[in-house]
């Protein structure tokens, strides 16, 4: 695939007034991504609060709420383009309390842009975001100390700032880490190198996220087929069709492969491999398509089509990290359901091994989960699941539970 249809997804993330919103917004006006109403709307804006200059800011903070406080209280999502190269950008809350937009905004972005303020350094909320990245598996992690107008755009503070970043992120096991030295305000290394930092002979934020590599992101290897729906249309012309139709998670398949079918364990032979456009002899991910088989097997929705030479683990008992969305606390004494893929099926928390103090990394022993509670814990399924560990394969390793009662989202799980 080449870059020019990829899509990438990546999230800013960092302290209260870092500048996140102002990135996105210089990014946005300084691409020529946004419509003359847009930077007419933000003008009168600006001209109202008595600043000088546009406030690019307000390109993300979109909810009214928001413009009211002046902070991002929620994820604001934007899109744009480049001749190279599509985008989804997510602009994610600076607040601790807001933990839980975070992680879930992570969960699906491809690279995370993580600010810093050149004048304060690494703090606690840097910490925080970066251990967050980590545990959803973003693979790519930039850098981008911002304010560097505010220290005379000084190498040595940036110098010092990525040698106490890296000494954390290793921590974690986070070595692949690109480090940008920027102003969002003036525009500085941005989307232009600019004037004012000569010194630093890397590519500005646009020509980086134009060119990093994320065909590798989708695990290539261990085919994963979740059964999302079984095809019988029922007509005269159709009237053997059984197809079972999904989108293929990660892995590759051909006409003529032996499947085995989870969690039942029977086997057969790709017969077809239907699309839209007519039949294939291979498919990839992410490519959503219809498989016939061989032999009639009994297969249903939340089924999982694998390799006998790469199996996911069969399991109704195993342990995730686990970050609780809900304002409800956890309830240990309560059923809930857990989706995985696209398989829905009832569970208890068995135990809580331990809750995750995001500031500091430090375990503690708890038996409550409140909202934005990151922990590990150990669960129990009534139906057994085939899982992957997240870090191999973050759609087969991921999951969601719901509250039954009110069929609300109350977590988000990944397998450990």
């Amino acid at each position: 695939m080449s870059n020019a249809t990829q899509l990438l997804r990546f999230i800013t993330a960092g302290s209260v007034d870092d500048g996140k919103s102002t990135l996105i917004g210089r990014l946005l006006h300084d691409s020529k991504s946004i419509f003359e109403d847009q930077l007419s709307a933000i003008s009168k804006t600006s001209e109202k609060r008595g600043m000088a200059a546009v406030d690019l800011s307000l390109l993300t903070d979109g909810l009214q709420a928001e413009r009211e406080q002046g902070i991002t209280i929620d994820v604001a999502y934007r899109y744009f383009a480049t001749p190279k190269r599509k985008f989804i950008i997510g602009d994610t809350p600076g607040h601790e309390q807001y933990t839980r937009n975070m992680v879930t905004a992570a969960s699906t972005a491809n690279l995370v842009v993580i600010l810093i303020d050149a004048r304060k350094g690494v703090l606690t909320q840097t910490r925080r975001h970066t251990f967050l990245a980590s545990l959803v598996g973003v693979p790519h992690i930039v850098l981008a100390v911002n304010k560097m107008d505010m220290v005379d755009y000084s190498e040595e503070t940036f110098n010092v700032i990525v040698t106490e970043y890296r000494a954390f992120a290793s921590q974690l096991g986070i070595h692949e880490i690109t480090c940008i030295p920027m102003s969002a305000l003036n525009g500085d290394m941005v989307v232009e190198h600019g004037d004012n930092l000569s010194w630093y002979k890397g590519a500005p934020l646009l020509e980086f996220l134009e060119n990093v590599v994320i065909d590798y992101d989708v695990n290539t290897a261990d085919f994963r087929f979740p059964v999302q729906w079984v095809c019988r249309p029922q007509t005269q012309e159709f009237h053997d069709f059984r197809g079972y139709m999904g989108r293929i998670e990660s892995g590759e398949i051909a006409v003529g492969d032996e499947v085995t079918v989870l969690p039942s364990g029977r086997t057969s032979k790709i017969k077809e491999i239907v699309t839209y456009d007519g039949n294939l002899q291979r498919a990839y991910a992410p490519q959503s398509i219809t498989l016939t088989l061989s032999d009639e097997i009994d297969i249903s929705r939340g089924d999982m089509f694998v390799k006998a030479n790469a199996m996911p683990q069969v399991t109704k008992e195993f342990e995730a990290m686990l970050c609780w969305l809900a304002e409800s606390p956890l309830d240990l004494n309560r059923k809930y359901i857990i989706k995985h893929t696209t398989r829905m099926v009832k569970c208890l928390f068995s135990r809580l091994e331990y809750r995750v103090d995001v500031n500091t990394l430090a375990h503690h022993q708890t038996t409550l989960l409140n909202m934005n509670d990151i922990a590990r814990v150990v669960m129990k399924v009534q139906q057994p699941l085939a899982l992957d560990h997240y870090k191999k394969n973050r759609f087969t390793g991921s999951f969601i539970v719901i509250d039954e009662a009110t069929n609300n989202t109350v977590a988000a799980g990944m397998i450990a």
